[in-house]
């Protein structure tokens, strides 16, 4: 043991950490298996525990393997991965499958050089993988762990500034032991999200909390130092929602850039006067329904959204020659990547009303 923090993060973590996690299973050899701890860890990525489980639940059921996923087709992949949000992270994670394939006997590389060279895969990432799935002595430095080491060494500035950050790595490869690397990178995280939390930490309950200098300062509540904060923008938008007499609904799939890049979404346009002139360029109709209007929050913009309702659309010819727009029934939904905001929208749609028979 080389860390005064892991030789008292470890018995805690014995008694109190998370062991039962369904990426945790060993396999055969009694190691973990380092497709399902790499998904683990990219699902993880800005998402809590509790929202991931059923979802790595889910896509290991559909893709068990790194070859399946290799395998599999974008919608399929996206489709599993929708509501999980930042859909970059599984566009990584299929790139990174069919390299791995491509070029590593379709298995992760074990040297940290190629595993941290694949899409999506950073340090922190990959030393997640080496460190849980092979029990390799390499540091991670995740939020929680950034979280932890700042309150514990008392480092002011943001985490995500280099020079803080570069600190930050020197701590977490002095803190990692040279056993029981695979506990201690669990420990240290299980730490950050359910004791060593942002706001009101648990001090008490914490193993580290005699040495911790935060606590011993009484600035818990300072560090880590925030973010400078911006205010974020807003944009408009309205989604057409284009449903025909069979109950299709008429999607698009976005571009390679911007948000929700290649998920398939409503048409959009920037007031009802072009909605309605988007509308009549896809299909015939007599009406629209302006349903209640949402907001959703990206990272950088908030988006007020404006759905319109067009029932009884029937679909112009030119529709079937574009591969980007397309009409999909109520069942299909389920097998296409959408975002969750537009999954929401489209699943609580009214049900739509048969046209009065004419005397």
């Amino acid at each position: 043991m080389n860390s005064t923090l892991a030789a008292a993060l470890l018995p805690w973590f014995d008694r109190h950490g998370r062991h039962d996690l369904p990426w945790q299973a060993a396999t055969p050899d009694g190691r973990r298996d380092a497709y399902r701890v790499w998904l683990s860890e990219v699902m993880l990525q800005q998402t809590q525990v509790a929202t991931v489980i059923p979802y790595f639940l889910r896509f290991t059921e559909a893709l068990p393997t790194l070859p399946d996923l290799a395998a599999a087709h974008e919608d399929r992949v996206l489709a599993l991965w929708s509501g999980l949000g930042y859909y970059r992270r599984a566009r990584f994670l299929h790139r990174a499958a069919q390299l791995c394939v491509e070029r590593h006997d379709g298995e992760l590389p074990r040297d940290f050089d190629a595993l941290a060279a694949l899409p999506g895969i950073g340090r922190s990432t990959a030393g997640a993988i080496l460190a849980q799935a092979h029990g390799l002595r390499f540091a991670i430095l995740d939020g929680n762990v950034k979280r932890v080491l700042t309150r514990y060494h008392g480092i002011e500035g943001h985490p995500g500034q280099g020079a803080v950050e570069k600190q930050l790595w020197e701590r977490a490869e002095a803190h990692t032991p040279s056993e029981r690397v695979a506990d201690y990178t669990q420990a240290i995280m299980d730490l950050g999200a359910t004791v060593c939390v942002r706001s009101r930490p648990l001090c008490l309950a914490c193993p580290l909390t005699d040495a911790c200098v935060a606590r011993r300062e009484g600035r818990t509540t300072q560090l880590p130092t925030p973010k400078p904060g911006k205010v974020l923008p807003t944009r408009a938008t309205t989604m057409l929602v284009l449903r025909d007499d069979e109950g299709r609904v008429l999607l698009e799939r976005r571009g390679p850039n911007g948000v929700w890049s290649g998920l398939w979404s409503l048409p959009e346009a920037p007031g009802h006067e072009a909605a309605w002139r988007l509308a009549q360029d896809h299909a015939r109709l007599d009406d629209a329904l302006a349903l209640a209007p949402f907001v959703h929050v990206f990272s950088h913009y908030r988006l007020n959204v404006e759905p319109l309702l067009f029932d009884g659309a029937t679909a112009r010819p030119a529709i079937a020659d574009n591969a980007s727009l397309r009409w999909y029934a109520r069942d299909e939904w389920a097998s296409l990547g959408l975002p969750a905001p537009v999954r929401s929208l489209l699943e609580a749609l009214p049900v739509p009303q048969p046209s009065a028979d004419l005397p």
